[in-house]
């Protein structure tokens, strides 16, 4: 090789360096622009694919574990930013207070955000309280019958699409809903099954429906406008799914029974 050709090859090497550098650094600079990447979360007593658990020393979940490693791979701390719900998640999407969650999906917050790749697929149904007489869907569809459902989240807008009759009414916080659940103040709790099993070990006499209402689809989301972020998360979950890192995780938060479900 002459000199010249190698001047050239050096030069297009420098070149495709620093184009290189400057992808990485405005993936950065969308994705984490505080320099940490923000992950958005939220609290139930049980946990799951999407609920994630207070611990002594921080926070244990999927959401937490899937949060942590694309922090690494990005090169950032990873900061978890809690809420009571999803339907909150949802509403601070535009208020740049987080990077990337977690969440179910629908219609409506598809408008709000940009979801990348599906991970989770849950039955939706309802958990009675103890002694009560509702044996199925049927039963629990009835004038004066209160069911309960986290607040502006799609298993409630689901459950007030499929209840005619009943009242659904939307609260805060998992805890407040297990607490009149409890009570016998509700007769019925709205959430997905793998929920609802984990809660009637806590709470004996109450018992989850075997009928399912709808479908729950869980998927990795950023705010809109973000296509840098949106590129990146959907790479990171495909290849989550194939190389065993969704697997690990969703093992390591007692989920080994739970199938991954990608649609």
């Amino acid at each position: 090789m002459s000199f010249w050709h190698a001047l050239r090859a050096l030069a297009v090497l420098v070149v495709m360096t620093g184009v290189s550098v400057a992808r990485a650094d405005g993936l950065k600079g969308e994705i984490a622009p505080t320099g940490k990447l923000r992950v958005a979360i939220a609290i139930s007593p049980a946990g799951g694919a999407f609920w994630c658990t207070k611990t002594a020393d921080g926070y244990a979940g999927v959401p937490v574990d899937l949060g942590r490693a694309m922090a690494a791979q990005l090169g950032v701390s990873v900061e978890y930013v809690v809420h009571d719900n999803s339907g909150q998640i949802a509403e601070a999407a535009s208020t740049g207070t987080w990077d990337v969650s977690f969440l179910p999906k629908d219609k409506e917050r598809e408008s709000k955000m940009s979801f990348g790749p599906v991970y989770e697929v849950a039955d939706a149904t309802y958990i009675v309280k103890g002694g009560s007489m509702v044996k199925n869907f049927a039963t629990l569809d009835q004038a004066g019958t209160e069911v309960a459902a986290v607040n502006n989240t799609t298993t409630m807008r689901g459950a007030q699409a499929h209840l005619k009759k009943a009242t659904v009414t939307g609260y805060q916080t998992f805890e407040e809903i297990v607490w009149l659940l409890k009570a016998g103040e509700v007769e019925a709790f709205a959430l997905s099954r793998d929920q609802l099993n984990a809660l009637a070990k806590q709470l004996p006499g109450t018992r989850v429906l075997d009928e399912t209402f709808k479908k729950t689809i869980t998927a990795t989301a950023v705010p809109l406008n973000h296509p840098q972020s949106l590129a990146f998360v959907t790479k990171f979950m495909t290849d989550a799914t194939t190389n065993g890192v969704l697997r690990k995780t969703y093992d390591d938060n007692g989920l080994k029974e739970t199938p991954i479900r990608t649609q």
